[in-house]
């Protein structure tokens, strides 16, 4: 493909062993309204039907590129590398993470408000995350808003704006300008990437549903869903990019509430005998903002969650019942899949 032919639109994929879903994910990528792209696939050194399936698509539509990684790379380094392989004279980059899947219109609308709103960092939109659509916060009459109004709204609303990756859309001009794009060593690589951008740039957004999040895989994002991790998203929000867009005093009482809100589940937490795994998440979490989780913060707020409990009976049997619930329901999602957690 020519300088002179290059497509709209770059849409990338990398992928290890999603066998299970990334027939799927490219299906719903050929099947856009919009024409002018072309598709990126890249594999991860796969041991399971990936790569094949992949190949099999690439050999049937000339919109495909297909690669494999000369060495198994972390989940950020593929990434990172299948960014890099988008063409160089295209002008929006689109991920799609292989477990994911996009509307037949996803391309089209927010290619639409690209055009429409040069300048922009990213285009985002509706999604389904599981069952769940998300997304919501931007006002119905608007299809750009200042990027730090949008980091505010996330950060003093808790309104996730920007999702995963597969949920918005970049001009190829800001990816560019990221080198890695991704940066390594990131809690949240992707939701920081996003904001940083939106800290120099406006967002567009499309009040539409477009893509679709899966959540009853096993993979890195899902299995930390048990571990509740939106307090401590959230605490590490603020305490990362507070300052660049918060006033004094509303990163005072941000600070607060977020701190108070993540120590109250933890103390819950603690109550409920959580597991190893789950304390080093949220160790390794706290220690990326130069945090310690402190057992004397925590312990305190225990005991109060304990008086809680005794006062109201029914909420005490309430909550076993849930926990149990939720045990019953990780325990079957651990024992029906067998392959590492990457996508």
């Amino acid at each position: 493909m020519t300088q002179e032919s290059a497509p709209l639109v770059s849409v990338v994929t990398p992928f290890y062993n999603t066998a299970d879903y990334l027939q799927e994910c490219i299906e719903s990528v050929l099947a856009q309204t919009h024409r002018d792209f072309e598709y990126v696939l890249v594999n991860n050194k796969s041991t399971d039907r990936s790569r094949e399936i992949a190949a099999e698509y690439a050999r049937r539509d000339d919109r495909i590129r297909f690669y494999d990684t000369d060495s198994f790379l972390t989940q950020v380094q593929n990434y990172n590398g299948a960014v890099a392989r988008m063409h160089p004279g295209s002008k929006y980059l689109k991920i799609v993470q292989a477990d994911d899947a996009l509307m037949p219109e996803c391309l089209a609308r927010m290619v639409e408000v690209a055009e429409r709103e040069p300048g922009i960092g990213l285009v985002g939109s509706y999604w389904l995350n599981g069952t769940e659509i998300a997304g919501s916060g931007i006002p119905h009459q608007k299809s750009r808003v200042s990027g730090r109004d949008a980091c505010r709204m996330m950060l003093l609303n808790e309104a996730f704006l920007v999702g995963t990756p597969t949920t918005v859309l970049y001009p190829a001009e800001v990816v560019r300008e990221r080198t890695p794009f991704y940066k390594e060593g990131r809690y949240h690589e992707d939701t920081e990437a996003a904001i940083e951008i939106l800290l120099r740039r406006d967002l567009g957004f499309v009040h539409q549903l477009l893509s679709f999040n899966r959540t009853d895989n096993v993979s890195i994002t899902s299995r930390t869903f048990s571990y509740h991790p939106n307090a401590l998203d959230h605490l590490m929000l603020v305490e990362q990019y507070g300052e660049a867009c918060l006033t004094p005093q509303e990163l005072r009482e941000s600070r607060s509430r977020a701190r108070a809100e993540y120590l109250n589940y933890l103390a819950r937490s603690l109550l409920r005998g959580r597991e190893r795994a789950f304390w080093d998440y949220h160790r390794k979490g706290l220690a990326s903002i130069g945090w310690n989780l402190s057992w004397g913060e925590v312990l305190p707020r225990t005991v109060s969650e304990v008086l809680k409990l005794a006062l109201n009976p029914l909420s005490t049997v309430e909550r076993l019942v849930g926990e149990l619930g939720r045990k019953r329901t990780a325990g079957s999602q651990s024992a029906a899949s067998a392959r590492p957690p990457q996508s």
